[in-house]
């Protein structure tokens, strides 16, 4: 399994902006062949800063999902509200706790 967690930081006024997009599209992304898990989390100091954690089954079906047109529609219109270059790790558990 891989989680993959993107860092994104918004424009103060592009937050709300970026809420109603992912509420929009979070059911088309948890749908993807291999996706188990999506969130999104919110810094509790800094409300400009989001990550979202992804379960994917497999590096291939994360590849996929960043090949789809769910994808490309949906960072097209996330990508033009942030307001500092996002950050991605792809990230595998070592030990289960």
């Amino acid at each position: 399994m891989i989680i993959r967690i993107v860092k994104m930081t918004f424009k103060a006024e592009k937050v709300s902006e970026f809420q109603q997009l992912f509420i929009e599209s979070k059911e088309l992304i948890r749908n993807m062949p291999g996706c188990s898990h999506l969130e999104l989390l919110n810094d509790i100091h800094t409300p400009e800063l989001f990550f979202t954690y992804s379960y994917w089954n497999s590096e291939n079906d994360l590849n996929n999902y960043r090949n789809s047109e769910v994808f490309a529609n949906v960072w097209s219109r996330t990508k033009v509200l942030f307001s500092a270059k996002p950050e991605a790790w792809s990230v595998e558990q070592k030990i289960v706790v």
